[in-house]
């Protein structure tokens, strides 16, 4: 087992999996619609089937992986009604967090926006996407967080996890994560004026043009002619 995991290894084995299996989900290792081997898993986490049975579970209770009878767990695949009700549920909750941030907008808020906005760029520039993926988060829930607000930030982050999967096929294309990161630094520009209506205005486009480009991966893994 690589040190990388060990480090990230919980108390428990089931948190462990159940971590490392949310990790590979949400960052695209595993994909929308592929079979979670079991076997595969339990040798690579070096555990039984007990903690990945009761992992999957879990996954299963948050949408993240569907069980079909016969065949066994697989990420879940999301349609295009799916993802379009997630995000639009996303802009009325995040609008509410992100006015009440910016209202309160406590110390290091700002900070921890640019540390994360120069994370975003870094992996953007070197295509690492899972990098990206994890940078995005934080740059967005940085700013999430400052609503002080912590219900909201849940239900926020419960509908963040059913989509993560898809933004990191998102940003496998380098236009796409070109423009998340212009997006992100007028976002930042007008946080810095604390101009809610503007960040606001910002981070519904910026949700816009990924329902855009999702949608395109969709149609694709949802095909007819898929192999």
């Amino acid at each position: 087992m690589s040190s990388a995991v060990q480090k990230r290894r919980p108390q428990t084995a089931q948190q462990f999996v159940l971590a490392e299996l949310r990790r590979a989900i949400t960052t695209g290792e595993l994909r929308p619609g592929d079979q979670i081997v079991q076997d595969a898993l339990a040798a690579r986490f070096e555990v039984s089937r007990v903690p990945l049975r009761e992992a999957l579970k879990a996954l299963e209770a948050e949408g993240l992986v569907v069980h079909h009878i016969h065949r066994g767990y697989f990420v879940a695949e999301l349609s295009l009604a799916d993802l379009e009700e997630i995000y639009r549920i996303r802009e009325l909750l995040e609008t509410e967090a992100v006015r009440s941030a910016v209202r309160r907008m406590p110390d290091g808020t700002l900070a921890a926006l640019e540390l994360a906005q120069d994370e975003v760029e870094r992996a953007a520039d070197a295509g690492d996407v899972p990098g990206m993926a994890a940078a995005n988060r934080r740059f967005h829930f940085a700013l999430i967080e400052a609503s002080g607000m912590p219900r909201l930030v849940r239900l926020i982050t419960t509908l963040w996890d059913s989509t993560d999967a898809y933004r990191s096929l998102y940003y496998t294309d380098t236009p796409h994560r070109e423009q998340a990161v212009h997006e992100h630094r007028a976002v930042l520009s007008a946080l810095r004026r604390a101009d809610a209506d503007t960040v606001v205005h910002h981070l519904d486009a910026h949700r816009a043009h990924a329902v855009a480009a999702l949608r395109e991966v969709l149609d694709t893994h949802q095909s007819p002619d898929r192999d």
